[in-house]
């Protein structure tokens, strides 16, 4: 999200400083969106920062996992097998 949220910071101050014709006493819109797209800026350079070192982090294994060390095959389990046997005396109707 903080890239998402640092572009969306970057377009509203673009927007503010050169799209808005609003004045306020005591408050310039045009200040407010470039300290907006300042910030957008900062949060964006500190998100690609962030996903670059957490990509660096992962790397490739030097030694092979080796599966017979690591996982061993379990015992047979015993199983009993039950046969049913009917017996029919009586001749069918």
């Amino acid at each position: 999200m903080t890239i998402a949220g640092s572009i969306i910071l970057i377009m509203l101050g673009a927007i503010l400083t050169w799209a808005v014709e609003f004045d306020l006493a005591g408050l310039d819109i045009n200040v407010v969106g470039v300290i907006l797209m300042l910030g957008g800026v900062v949060g964006l350079l500190f998100g690609l920062y962030r996903i670059s070192v957490t990509r660096r982090a992962v790397g490739p294994i030097d030694e092979p996992v080796h599966r017979h060390e690591v996982y061993e095959e379990p015992e047979p389990r015993r199983t009993t097998v039950y046969e049913e046997r009917r017996h029919y005396n009586e001749p069918p109707i």
